[in-house]
């Protein structure tokens, strides 16, 4: 059955949402603020293209809202406390007024595993404390409320905490290595990540979902979490360059956690292709 999408916030993880979407004959409109994503999507088939930013009004008349699956998948505009709440909460709340006006079956929102504070190596999955999150992560819990919230005109709500992304066309650990970059932070933290071939199957997976999981939220990584000494090194001597060094300065209460990802695994039935950091950067690295 033919399916309709709107991908909101439309970037890196939301081009290969809509070359999946579009393999399986959806129908795919997007919304991005970036011109050139704005020509290589209409470029690759998505139906309708609006350049516009999610947190604003002026793209509402532009996309009727009866989809059958809503994703916003934005990114901060920019790394500040400022960017954070234009995209993501603000984004949040737009996303909702513009639904008064029709109805959507599933509207989903990628998150970021950023909303767990704890350190030391925990094991987190999604049962676990948010309180003493950064202010950033705390915009994001504010949008993750927002879209979880009921309405009438959303048939269900999911949300997914999406580890670091990397992939084709990012992979900024891979060319710090390669320069010999001194890199912030300590060597011992642990590092989740989730190669974005895996998170936008992650997406997919949610969409479809059974009825009964409505409401959901989902860790989505790897699952093998490792130290970024552990990376740098891998990385270094495939690369045949020497290790880059570490500055071991972050701060005291640091996040440090290891991300489960037991529930998707369990209740989606999701697993990723790229299941280690090594499988992942060798297409990379080759």
């Amino acid at each position: 059955m033919s399916r309709s999408i709107a991908i909101l916030g439309c970037g890196y993880l939301g081009r290969f949402l809509a070359e999946r979407s579009l393999a399986k004959g959806w129908t795919v409109s997007a919304l991005t603020r970036n011109p050139r994503t704005a020509e290589a999507l209409r470029a690759n088939g998505v139906r309708k293209v609006v350049e516009d930013r999610l947190e604003g009004a002026g793209w509402h008349a532009r996309l009727d809202p009866g989809f059958d699956y809503v994703v916003n998948c934005v990114g901060a505009a920019s790394r500040d406390l400022g960017g954070y709440r234009q995209s993501y909460a603000e984004g949040q709340e737009s996303i909702r007024k513009w639904l008064t006006e029709g109805k959507v079956g599933t509207l989903l929102f990628t998150s970021s595993i950023s909303v767990y504070p704890q350190t030391g190596g925990q094991v987190v999955d999604e049962s676990c404390s948010t309180e003493g999150v950064s202010e950033r992560g705390a915009l994001l819990l504010q949008a993750e409320r927002t879209c979880l919230s009921p309405s009438p005109a959303i048939g269900r709500s999911f949300v997914l905490r999406l580890a670091g992304l990397y992939g084709p066309g990012r992979h900024l650990l891979v060319d710090k290595v390669k320069r010999g970059e001194a890199l912030t932070g300590n060597s011992g933290r642990n590092l989740n990540l989730v190669r974005i071939e895996d998170a936008a199957g992650a997406v997919i997976a949610c969409l479809g979902a059974h009825a009964s999981k409505a409401g959901g939220i989902y860790n989505v990584s790897d699952g093998k979490p490792a130290s970024r000494g552990a990376i740098v090194s891998w990385l270094a001597g495939k690369l045949g360059v020497k290790e880059s060094p570490f500055l071991e300065n972050d701060p005291p209460g640091a996040p440090d956690r290891r991300v489960s990802i037991d529930a998707i695994r369990r209740d989606l039935k999701w697993e990723p292709e790229y299941n280690s950091f090594e499988k992942g950067y060798e297409s990379i690295l080759a």
